[in-house]
């Protein structure tokens, strides 16, 4: 069995390095599609297939995490540190909850209950579902589409997390 390449033993790659900028540069927490869907015109060659592979590997490598799959696709977040996020259950939009005090479970302020003696935590995703304040408000876009909210509060017809 081949051994995976670490990102520094990997050859230097233009595509790749706009895959990895492009989704440190938003926080709407993309999906492949919306990455291909930005990067496509300005880098004509580039597959929806490289995007993905790409993606895959910033995940192998801790570059981004999978918030797991909203509104039918997978979608990543380039912070990896934990924090939580809102999702809206009818949009897909998806936020970053900034200065919400949780308990450290990585850390060793966090105790674990007696019955779990023993289990190792490495891993914590905290998620709260709901609506955003687009989907609240009722508002529609073309042909009477529920608009998907963009990180800065307007909406986009096509279902996107909305533009850069």
């Amino acid at each position: 069995m081949r051994k995976r390449e670490t990102a520094k033993e990997r050859k230097h790659s233009k595509k790749r390095d706009a895959i990895l900028e492009l989704m440190r540069s938003t926080d709407t927490h993309p999906g492949a599609q919306w990455v291909y869907d930005q990067l496509k015109p300005l880098i004509p060659g580039l597959s929806l297939g490289t995007v993905y592979r790409n993606i895959g590997l910033f995940r192998e490598e801790g570059s981004v995490v999978s918030l797991g799959v909203i509104g039918g696709e997978e979608r990543f977040d380039a912070v990896t540190a934990p924090h939580p996020h809102l999702v809206c259950v009818r949009c897909g939009r998806v936020l970053d909850i900034p200065g919400l005090d949780l308990p450290d479970i990585l850390g060793e302020e966090f105790k674990t209950p007696p019955e779990y003696s023993g289990f190792v935590i490495d891993l914590r995703k905290t998620v709260f579902y709901g609506f955003c304040k687009t989907c609240v408000a009722g508002q529609t876009c073309v042909a009477g589409q529920t608009c998907r909210a963009d990180r800065d509060g307007g909406t986009t017809a096509n279902g996107g997390p909305g533009p850069l």
